[in-house]
């Protein structure tokens, strides 16, 4: 029905208003004769009808107390329509007394009855607008199977959203309570809507049918956030989110841009509190240079470079339309900061030499690498290329152009690796050590370790989701397998943190948090999307992929921490032995890399040099099981 309401022509609005303040007069006459209908004189009355709406039209006109939309009436109009009546009265008095001083008789109005009439025109145009406004709200609550939704945040924002939901036409939507935090707002009410403590919520779920809870606002800790998620997933609650406050447009946002929360939002922990006076004077108008730049990691470390004005930053990458989609996005937020786009593969000598002695950069974060394990056991050779050798040639052009600090991006599974993705980036960490100690203090060589990267490039995240909206299954690979995560955002502002306070040969672990059963993480971001695990969407367990192991580790057996400034950054103290003829070993790797008929001895000279390096489930345990055999043979002899 509200849809068939047209608004109101702005000249009807003007005539009620002129026939309201007409119905006063008429009331302020009477009450002004005692209620003595034989005492009024009508001509008199006729007379200052006639005026009052004269006057009245003139004042409405030029005030525009007419113009706003009944329904959304609001302090604004009420000021509007109080300033018309005072200039109005002021008008009518000021007629009246001329008029008495000249001896006319053309109008006559007691000052009594001005003040009476005053009184209740200011009520009556306010008061109709007041009932129309609620009257439709009234009409466009009362609806038909109605959705009863909560608000969590009483705040600015949650005002905000209510008014959002309840003023779009095609929303089914009753704001039954509004949910807060500080108990000192519990039991008041805003916008005719009860504010309810945090601890009353549980109790709300069980006693009325809740169908969605909003949070609105933009302050509440990840642990809460997690805590009102798992709440509502046991009353099947759908849990959404308003936009961040930039993307408002003039201070309001759409029911469209409310967000189902994901999964990414539980994940996150406490903000990191980065060192920005040493981040700023080292990286403050230098020349940086990131590796992988086009990367998840490595794009959002140049983000997080760009706040430090940098004097340059070169982003270096292989993929030329990620690399391209960068540089379209960076355009024009650079801060100042020169932006150069470099297509170039970090294993390619001449291009990367190239690229120092053009640029000459003084810090080089090195995120370039190939991460994917079970698409590395099948091309093992283009892992060392590239994990390895790339990492040597960017390490090495390093010392020789004087770069003052290099930041390798390192993984969980280069610990006890178990395929050839973690064995690389372990040979990658140990050659950096070696060198760093080998150049004493002229490169400051740091490497970062941490675990899974949510919603990076090939994130389980990503896949579950796609998963997800295509109607299942969703794949797991075992029932038992655990993972750690961090948010892009976490794990990059820890890699420049932990960069900055290196002094060269350190491998600093970051504090992943507690490890993620995925089988949980699958079920719930079903549950996220509004349907039941294993009714709605199948979870179906496809077996461990080739090199992976059902958990990940951030230390080897041989390995302590020392605790750091940062309660988040630990340094792993390796107990790895130095490599005799480093160089030499490594271009034998790298030898055997390049020819396709060797793949088999270059993963077993990788085990060499990496004793730690066990294959699971791949199809490199023979090489494992031969070396048994040989230690098992030694030992008999």
């Amino acid at each position: 029905m509200l849809k068939k309401i047209n608004i109101v022509p702005r000249w009807i609005i003007f005539l009620i208003d002129i026939a309201v303040c007409n119905f006063c007069m008429i009331f302020a006459y009477l009450i002004g004769h005692n209620l003595n209908l034989s005492s009024i004189s009508f001509q008199e009355l006729y007379t200052n009808l006639l005026v009052l709406s004269a006057i009245n039209a003139l004042v409405f006109l030029n005030f525009r107390s007419y113009a706003g939309i009944v329904r959304y009436t609001g302090v604004q109009d009420a000021i509007r329509v109080s300033l018309s009546l005072l200039v109005s009265v002021v008008m009518l008095g000021v007629l009246s007394f001329v008029t008495l001083v000249n001896g006319s008789t053309f109008i006559s109005m007691p000052v009594a009855t001005l003040i009476i009439y005053s009184l209740f025109s200011f009520l009556g145009l306010i008061s109709y607008r007041v009932i129309v406004k609620y009257g439709f709200t009234y009409l466009r609550n009362f609806k038909l199977d109605p959705k009863f939704v909560v608000i969590y945040g009483a705040g600015e924002a949650g005002l905000a959203t209510k008014r959002v939901l309840e003023h779009d036409p095609a929303s089914k939507v009753k704001v039954l309570a509004y949910v807060d935090d500080n108990p000192r707002k519990s039991g008041k009410v805003i916008d005719g809507v009860k504010i309810i403590d945090y601890r009353e919520l549980d109790g709300l779920f069980k006693s009325q049918q809740i169908d969605e809870l909003v949070i609105s606002t933009f302050s509440v800790p990840p642990s809460r956030k997690a805590e009102l998620v798992e709440i509502c997933l046991e009353y099947n609650v759908t849990v959404l989110t308003v936009p961040p406050l930039e993307k408002w447009i003039n201070g309001q946002f759409t029911k469209k841009q409310l967000q189902s929360i994901r999964i990414e939002q539980l994940l996150e922990r406490d903000p990191i509190q980065l060192n920005h006076t040493a981040l700023s004077s080292q990286i403050k108008g230098k020349r940086v240079l990131v590796t992988g730049g086009a990367g998840s990691i490595g794009s959002e470390i140049v983000r997080q470079l760009l706040r430090f004005q940098p004097a340059t930053i070169v982003v270096c990458d292989q993929a030329e339309t990620p690399l391209h989609d960068l540089e379209l996005e960076l355009t024009g937020i650079s801060n100042g900061v020169k932006l150069v786009f470099f297509l170039g593969d970090v294993r390619n000598p001449n291009r990367m030499n190239e690229l120092f002695g053009e640029f000459h950069p003084q810090v080089v974060y090195h995120a370039a690498a190939y991460k994917h394990v079970p698409m590395m056991e099948q091309s093992p050779a283009e892992a060392v290329l590239t994990n390895v050798a790339g990492t040597k040639l960017i390490a090495d052009l390093s010392v020789r152009y004087q770069v003052q600090r290099f930041v390798m991006v390192s993984t969980d599974k280069a610990v006890n690796p178990t395929n050839v993705m973690g064995a690389s980036k372990r040979l990658a960490e140990i050659y950096v050590q070696q060198l760093s100690a080998a150049v004493a203090q002229q490169t400051k060589f740091i490497t970062t370790r941490f675990g899974n990267v949510l919603g990076s490039n090939g994130s389980v995240i990503l896949r579950f989701r796609e998963q997800i909206a295509k109607g299942g299954p969703v794949t797991v690979t075992h029932p038992n397998i655990i993972r750690y995560f961090m948010t892009i955002p976490e794990a990059t502002q820890l890699v420049l943190e932990a960069g900055s306070m290196g002094n060269g040969g350190e491998i600093y672990v970051f504090d992943m948090g507690k490890p993620v059963p995925i089988v949980d993480l699958a079920r719930k971001m079903i549950r996220l999307s509004g349907m039941v695990p294993g009714i709605d969407i199948e979870i179906k367990y496809t077996g461990l992929r080739p090199g992976e192991k059902l958990y990940e580790e951030l230390l080897n057996d041989a390995e302590n921490t020392l605790p750091t400034h940062h309660q988040k950054i630990l340094i792993a103290k390796t107990g790895t032995e130095a490599i005799a003829s480093l160089e030499q070993v490594y271009q034998e790797l790298f030898t055997l890399a390049a020819d396709a008929s060797r793949h088999l001895d270059m993963v077993a000279k990788m085990k060499e040099l990496v004793p730690e390096f066990i294959s699971n489930n791949s199809v490199y345990e023979q090489l494992d099981q031969q070396k048994a055999k040989l230690v098992s043979i030694n030992k008999v002899g």
